[in-house]
């Protein structure tokens, strides 16, 4: 199995296509989407049939933080500007993206694998893993020997060996890296739809089950076409900027 990771998909047409096509030309077989289809993008609707076309071929979905408060009352933490994209997408969606938003399971376990959008400590919480401590506690969360999340927008992947040592990895782009079976990872491919380490490149991953290898990816795509599409919706600025910027 080849199993493409896509997260915080962030209703980007143009960079969930450029991935997608990048996955298919590296012969993904099978696909999980990590959640926060929509907010931030113009193209809230797309992105959804694209998603729900895959999970009807077979591939995992859980709910993110923005899906979630399309289908809940907004939480107050959201700044304004999230709030503002949250309470248009809901008028760009039908009842069937709607249902399908609000169905999604927090995690989805697939054998030794656990894909959540966050934390698995505490899914629903919302807790950012940006470093070892949080990392050990979504870890130690679950048997699963690779926990695959989002939330973090930026490429990251954490250790923790059969002794209950942390370590954390800088992945490349396209350096495949061992995984060795007696540890447990997680693994956070950095966000298709809105990256925040500075460069504007989307990004996803490959895990390959039979090699045991884990590949990050950086993809360029038209994200000039994405901000103006941000722009001509009549979504805050900001968020056109962070396309442009990486950030």
């Amino acid at each position: 199995m080849r199993l493409a990771l896509l997260t915080d998909l962030h209703a980007n047409r143009e960079a969930l296509s450029a991935c997608l096509a990048h996955a298919e030309q590296q012969n993904a077989d099978q696909y999980a989407f990590t959640g926060d289809f929509v907010g931030y993008g113009a193209d809230p609707a797309w992105v959804l049939d694209t998603v729900m076309d895959y999970v009807l071929q077979g591939a995992a979905a859980v709910q993110g933080n923005h899906d979630y408060s399309v289908t809940h009352e907004t939480r107050p933490q959201m700044h304004a500007e999230a709030r503002e994209v949250i309470a248009w997408t809901r008028g760009q969606l039908n009842a069937a993206h709607l249902s399908f938003l609000a169905g999604l399971p927090l995690t989805e376990q697939r054998g030794n694998m656990l894909f959540v959008h966050a934390s698995a400590f505490d899914p629903v919480k919302w807790e950012y893993v940006t470093g070892l401590e949080e990392a050990e506690r979504s870890l130690k969360a679950t048997r699963s020997r690779m926990v695959f999340c989002g939330h973090v927008h930026t490429p990251a992947l954490y250790r923790r060996a059969d002794d209950g040592r942390m370590g954390s990895h800088s992945p490349t782009p396209g350096a495949r890296i061992a995984i060795k079976p007696q540890h447990q990872y997680l693994v956070i491919p950095g966000a298709v739809g809105q990256p925040r380490d500075g460069n504007c490149a989307a990004c996803y991953a490959i895990y390959d089950d039979v090699t045991r290898e884990l590949t990050y990816f950086r993809v360029p795509y038209d994200h000039g076409a994405a901000a103006r599409r941000v722009i001509a919706s009549g979504l805050p600025i900001v968020f056109a900027m962070r396309l442009i910027e990486g950030i």
